[in-house]
């Protein structure tokens, strides 16, 4: 008797084996579980015994090509997303915050001192920096390091950069208000401030240290409400 040998067609399309009520089961607690689960909490809940880690190695099996994996890591077993697809199920956001009071000083006086070194920046404030208030500022990208002072130590200065400049639509820095416009702004007391050595690093008159913070704090209010007004737009 001769036999024939079957021609296997290629359009055949083979569908996954069908499981049995207890693979079924199995397959169920595992998707509906909060966490990764072990054998023991397996066979636990399941309604009869049966090799729970056969049936979790042909599930594993059936969904290795799928788009979620069943997957065994420390003796506990789960369904994770394809790694294949992971870049479909990641999402970026944009989390807006307002700089701080600290933050918005200290640029104000690195827009009107720099060069300066963050010890006379502290100096200017009267106190002394807070967590990553000067990295905040860098991470923005609105200041950046201008080399170093030429004293004992070689302190790196900071100065504003070109995104500060174009965040606040200004073209450059002599854009920026002078001493009498702050003044008749009424942003500052000009009468306290040397205008001949505005910007220099010594923004006071010396016998007027003691008001230091209340010509500063204007000045922070003025860059406050340039960004409410942008995030209003």
């Amino acid at each position: 008797m001769i036999k024939k040998k079957l021609k296997k067609k290629d359009n055949i399309i083979n569908f996954p084996t069908k499981l049995s009520s207890i693979e079924k089961e199995i397959e169920g607690i595992v998707f509906a579980a909060a966490e990764p689960l072990d054998l023991e909490t397996i066979e636990e809940k399941i309604s009869k015994k049966t090799d729970v880690l056969k049936t979790l190695n042909k599930l594993k099996s059936e969904y290795s090509d799928r788009g979620i994996n069943l997957v065994c890591i420390s003796k506990k077993w789960s369904f994770r997303t394809s790694p294949n697809l992971s870049k479909l199920m990641s999402q970026e956001k944009t989390v807006e915050k307002k700089l701080s009071r600290a933050a918005i000083e200290t640029l104000a006086i690195i827009v009107y001192h720099q060069p300066v070194t963050r010890s006379e920046i502290e100096e200017i404030r009267g106190v002394a920096f807070g967590t990553n208030t000067l990295e905040i500022l860098m991470e923005l990208n609105w200041v950046k390091p201008g080399g170093r002072k030429d004293v004992p130590g070689k302190p790196i200065q900071y100065i504003t950069t070109e995104d500060f400049l174009s965040h606040f639509n200004l073209q450059k820095l002599s854009d920026l208000p002078t001493v009498d416009e702050l003044g008749a702004a009424g942003l500052i007391d000009n009468t306290n401030i040397d205008s001949a050595i505005f910007g220099t690093g010594k923004f006071y008159k010396e016998k007027q240290d003691g008001k230091k913070e209340d010509i500063y704090s204007n000045i922070d209010e003025m860059l406050s409400s340039t960004l409410e007004s942008e995030e209003g737009n």
